[in-house]
């Protein structure tokens, strides 16, 4: 339930599915961010009015977790090998939950998704270790 009027960090869960449908159980997410990449197209009229357009082209972002459990690790570790012995490269699906200030739910999903890990962590005596993915999307749509 919603603490405020307004979006704040924990109003937000995600959902990753890994290309075989099965789902990647990530333990502690702790942030999230997503942009809209587009490509711009400017028009000049000869009679100095200026035009323009973005165009969509997906989506991108990251989003850090504590390394709770090899989730992470085995998820990037399978969409390798996929690659390697299949030449293929393992789209995913991605979901995010948020929870808005009336209680409703909006639900984004991600299609056509590739995974990098961008940090596998830090390893060192008495601290966390903190992972980062970043993801590429071919399109973000609305449930």
């Amino acid at each position: 339930m919603p603490t405020t009027q307004f979006s704040i960090g924990r109003d937000c869960q995600l959902v990753v599915m890994g290309p075989s449908g099965a789902r990647v159980d990530l333990t502690y997410v702790t942030a999230f961010e997503s942009r809209q990449l587009t490509h711009p197209v400017r028009v000049d009229r000869l009679d100095g009015v200026q035009m323009a357009a973005e165009l969509p082209k997906g989506w991108e972002g990251s989003f850090e977790v504590e390394r709770g459990t090899s989730a992470v690790d085995d998820f990037i570790a399978a969409a390798e090998a996929t690659y390697y012995n299949q030449g293929t490269l393992a789209l995913g699906t991605l979901y995010q939950y948020v929870t808005e200030a009336d209680a409703s739910t909006s639900t984004y999903q991600y299609d056509g998704v590739v995974f990098k890990l961008a940090n596998a962590g830090s390893w060192k005596g008495d601290a966390s270790v903190k992972q980062k993915l970043e993801f590429f999307a071919a399109s973000r749509v609305r449930l």
